[in-house]
This record gives C-alpha cells, sequence and structure tokens, in this order.
C-alpha cells in the first residue's frame, strides 16, 4: 500500500465555478456575492471582469474570495455586464496569469472568458496554434477557446465564438464577456452544470442555483448540452452549435463537489445524496451503535444511512469552518496541515461504540487512513467505514483532480485489501447500481468513466501523458 502514500492530494478536487450577469445593476458587486456561493468549487484564485457597454475592467486575485478581491475594488467595476470565477487548477500551474477570467484584446475588441472544465484536445490545439506563431500567455486550456475565437478562419463566420467551439473536445460550461454581451456555452456532452435565472429584467448564469438564490434569481432553466446562449440588446437568443452523441453529466457533482442546496441536473443535491445513504444502507448493512459522517459532504448520505438503516445518527466528528476543503488546497504543505485540523473527533459520542463511518469517496486513501485513526485514538470500539460513491479505479480527464491512474488506491487494490490500510473493521462502497437509481434520469445520461472506464469523449494517449505534465508542473 505504500504506493499510494505521498501522492498531492487525498480528495477528489473539481476545476472551477463560474457566474455571468447581463442587465444586472452594479453586476460585478453581484457577481462578488455569486461567487460567494460558489466558493466551494475552487479555493486558488478568483477574479471578475466588468462592463458599462464601452469599458471593460477587471479584478483578480489568488487565494479565497475575499483575499483575491477587497469589497473597494468592485466600485471600480461599473456596469451591467459581468462574469466571474473561482478556481482550482486541474490543468495550468498556479500563478497569476493562470487567474481566470482571462482577458485579452482582439481584432474585434476585448473579450474575457471564464471556463469550468477540461479540454481533451487542448494540447494538440495548442501546439497547432503556436506552430502557425501564436502566442501563449497561460498554461491553462482554457485559453484555447480566446486562440480558436481570434482565428481568422473562424472570425469570417456568422458566429465566430460558435465556429470555434465546433474545433474543442472534453468538458467545458463557459461564461464570455464582450463590451455589449454576455454569451453562455455548455459541451455537447454536458459533463458540467451550467444553469440561467432571471433577476428584475437582467439574467443570471452560474454554475449552480445556490448562487441565483443568493442574488434572489428565479431559476429559468439550464443552458443545454451543445447550446450557445447570447444575452444582449435583443434579449436572450439561444441556439445549438453542435448535438450531443451522448449525455455524460458528471455523476460527482451529486456525490461530492455541488452545494447540497442546489439543483442541478434537474434535482436537488441533497435528496440525491440521502438517496446514496439509503442504497448504501441496503448493499452494505452493519451491526453499530451510531451512524456519523464525515462532514461535509458526508453529511446527507449518513442521514439516509441512519434512516435506512434504523441506527441512530450522531455527530462524531466537529469541523473547523475557518479551514477550507483539504482537497482544494493546492500546496501539499497547507494540505498536509489541514487535514490535520479539519475536524476533531467528539469522544463522549465514539468512545465505547461500533460505529458506521459514512464518507463520499476514497481516492489514495491518506485521508481517510488519518480519519480513521483518529476515531480509534478517542475510543471507538469498531470503525465500519462506507462510502457513498462506488470504488474510483480510473482517472478523470474531464474536471475532476484525479487524472493518473497511479494516484488511485482502487485501482490495484480490493476491497479488503484497502480496509487494512485505512485501518477500520469493515469497509463498504456504493455499487454502481445503487448509484444510478439514486440519480435522476437514465444511467446512460452520466459520465462514470472513473469507475467503470467507459469514457464518453475519446482520451488519447497523448492527453494522459498532458494530465500527468499538468498535474506535476504546477
Amino acid at each position: 500500500m505504500a504506493g499510494c502514500m505521498g501522492t498531492p492530494g487525498s480528495r477528489p478536487g473539481e476545476s472551477c465555478g463560474v457566474i455571468g450577469l447581463y442587465g444586472v445593476e452594479r453586476a460585478a458587486e453581484q457577481a462578488y456575492l455569486g461567487l460567494y456561493a460558489l466558493q466551494h468549487r475552487g479555493q486558488e484564485s478568483a477574479g471578475i471582469v466588468a462592463s458599462d457597454g464601452l469599458k471593460i475592467q477587471s479584478a483578480k486575485g489568488l487565494g479565497l474570495l475575499t483575499e483575491a478581491i477587497a469589497p473597494g475594488q468592485l466600485a471600480a467595476l461599473p456596469g451591467h455586464i459581468a462574469v466571474g470565477h473561482v478556481r482550482y487548477s486541474t490543468t495550468g500551474a498556479r500563478r497569476v496569469q493562470n487567474i481566470q477570467p482571462l482577458v485579452v484584446e482582439y481584432s474585434q475588441g476585448i473579450v474575457a472568458i471564464a471556463h469550468n472544465g477540461n479540454l481533451t484536445n487542448a494540447r494538440s490545439l495548442r501546439r497547432e496554434y503556436e506552430a502557425r506563431g501564436s502566442i501563449f500567455q497561460t498554461s491553462t486550456d482554457s485559453e484555447v477557446f480566446i486562440h480558436l475565437l481570434a482565428d481568422p478562419e473562424h472570425l469570417g463566420a456568422e458566429n465566430p465564438l460558435r465556429e470555434a467551439l465546433e474545433h474543442v473536445q472534453g468538458a467545458y460550461s463557459i461564461v464570455l464577456l464582450t463590451a455589449s454581451e454576455l454569451i453562455a456555452a455548455r459541451d455537447p456532452c454536458g459533463f458540467r452544470p451550467l444553469c440561467v435565472g432571471r433577476v428584475g429584467e437582467g439574467y443570471v448564469v452560474a454554475s449552480e442555483t445556490c448562487a441565483l438564490d443568493l442574488l434572489g434569481a428565479a431559476f429559468e432553466r439550464e443552458v443545454e448540452p451543445g447550446e450557445l446562449i447570447t444575452f444582449g440588446e435583443r434579449g436572450m437568443e439561444a441556439c445549438r452549435f453542435a448535438e450531443s452523441p451522448r449525455r455524460a453529466r458528471c455523476v460527482f457533482e451529486y456525490i461530492y463537489f455541488a452545494r447540497p442546496d442546489s439543483i442541478i441536473f434537474g434535482e436537488n443535491v441533497h435528496k440525491v445524496r440521502v438517496r446514496l445513504g439509503e442504497n448504501l444502507a441496503e448493499s452494505c448493512p452493519a451491526e453499530a451503535d451510531i451512524v456519523t459522517s464525515v462532514p461535509d459532504s458526508g453529511n446527507c448520505a449518513a442521514l439516509g444511512y441512519s434512516r435506512r438503516s434504523g441506527i441512530r445518527l450522531d455527530h462524531g466528528f466537529v469541523r473547523n469552518h475557518y479551514i477550507g476543503r483539504t482537497f482544494i488546497k493546492p500546496i501539499e504543505e497547507s494540505r498536509s496541515a489541514d487535514v490535520k485540523i479539519k475536524l476533531n473527533v467528539v469522544r463522549a459520542v465514539v468512545e465505547g461504540k461500533r460505529v458506521v463511518v459514512v464518507d463520499d469517496s476514497i481516492v489514495r486513501g491518506t485521508t481517510s487512513r488519518a480519519r480513521m485513526a483518529t476515531l480509534r485514538e478517542a475510543g471507538a470500539r469498531e470503525v465500519h467505514l462506507r462510502i457513498s460513491a462506488p470504488p474510483i479505479r480510473r482517472p478523470c480527464y474531464y474536471g475532476i483532480d484525479f487524472q493518473h491512474a497511479d494516484e488511485l488506491i482502487a485501482r490495484d487494490h480490493s476491497v479488503e485489501e484497502i480496509a487494512q490500510f485505512i485501518g477500520v473493521d469493515s469497509l463498504g462502497y456504493q455499487t454502481i447500481e445503487g448509484l444510478m437509481d439514486a440519480v435522476p434520469g437514465e444511467g446512460g445520461d452520466y459520465c462514470c468513466a472513473c469507475f467503470t472506464g467507459d469514457y464518453p469523449v475519446e482520451v488519447t494517449e497523448e492527453m494522459d501523458k498532458y494530465a500527468l505534465e499538468s498535474r506535476y508542473r504546477r
């Protein structure tokens, strides 16, 4: 098991959160509030770009939203159009140049773009444009969109962005700002969520509905896979730029990433996670005195497990809410410290008890091992770990930060071996059938490649190497 230790991160990481506003008074201030609601999707950097119809201005920085952008800076971002972004890097180094939204000036004016997802053909496109003399200012795959948009071959098209999007592959939900318009687009498979809301006479586009709630915006609908929507003087205009070869919504949004109060892919996240816990109790029962969760992402599933099993739910861990999600911390030293201080065991709850612990996933196993050790130290008589996701056996190339198989403990180890490494009396994972039963729609509508190896968009050997290089060049 030693090969599973010492690799960066021990929790899944997701790429970003985006927001866009059109026709909204003081749009930058509203974008700032919306990014608060999306902070869980990235804590590495934040940025806001605004337009008053003539001038485009921006504010960006590293760290949490409040560290990256001081509230006083928002007064210098007037206008009724804005885009915002919180970032966790799955490709591209952690440096100032990579902070989004990316802002560039080309022959058609200034444009700003914010992107959530990963492009699987970014490397080949980048190499192609560099061979033609293009200069890239960042190491993110998001900049590829800009070069495609500015390509003279695409500028002659009726809709240059639509033409550009036909050349990219992979996962992307993007918001793009020009001096006079806001544009939103979602990849043909619909990997990442993106929704539209109305606030007064204006519009809001966001990664999750929790951002709409904070702004008092009414949910209208999702941006459909393969759809491009323009918000401008003529209101909201939608067109299809690509047909969907298949729907491949990231099931990890339900398991871990999205906030429980959000509605994504047509269903409330909390309800799905409760059903995951109920199904887990059916397939992986345990004789125990209490059920507890690893907060916060395990809370809903633990509730479902308790309801279905009849075992009392209690709070065995207390979370320090002043520590961010450990998987999102980009520097290994900071992440290691966070793991130790993020959660504390309530000894009075677990001492002498048989404890079922419900968590959302196991990536490398090191965090779970540390957590279970603290339960033993606090006097838990038995520890039974239950995971609301199936074993993660394959890398993700569409925006989740486990991009190489060597990082995954379940790739080459049995459930029994993983249980021994983590130090629990028993370990039970969700089944694929239990997962599909909990989510809305048909099973084929979701991307489960990290569990099954069924990749909706082809991943080449070049992409596999690129993902590994990107991870270690931070």
